[in-house]
């Protein structure tokens, strides 16, 4: 499969750091990819996905930053313009979707409906 080099969304350089420190510290095998995506649930109708993964039939697949990126094609209608950062404060710690697309998010910020 073709890998894709403009992709939908952004993440931080913070973020893809601490992504490659986990796939590095987990070793998670180099045929997998960085599964971004969507699925029905949480408290606002979907919740983001975000995790290592092996590339299935229907995923575009992008490279950012040294990491391979698995999308499908249908979420990128609900990801586009979308940023993974990586917050590191006195009250939370770990990874912020700011999404664009979404008319409302939850609290925890990892829900949101579209």
């Amino acid at each position: 499969m073709e890998t894709l080099t403009s992709i939908p969304i952004n993440i931080t350089e913070s973020a893809l750091y601490q992504l490659r420190r986990i796939q590095q510290e987990q070793e998670i095998p180099s045929d997998h990819g960085l599964r971004v995506g969507i699925k029905g649930g949480g408290c606002s109708g979907f919740s983001y996905v975000l995790g290592f993964d092996t590339q299935k039939d229907n995923d575009q697949v992008y490279e950012l930053g040294g990491l391979k990126i698995l999308m499908e094609k249908a979420h990128s209608l609900y990801l586009a313009g979308m940023e993974i950062e990586w917050i590191e404060g006195l009250n939370n710690r770990g990874f912020s979707f700011i999404n664009p697309n979404a008319k409302s998010t939850c609290g925890c910020g990892s829900s949101f409906s579209a």
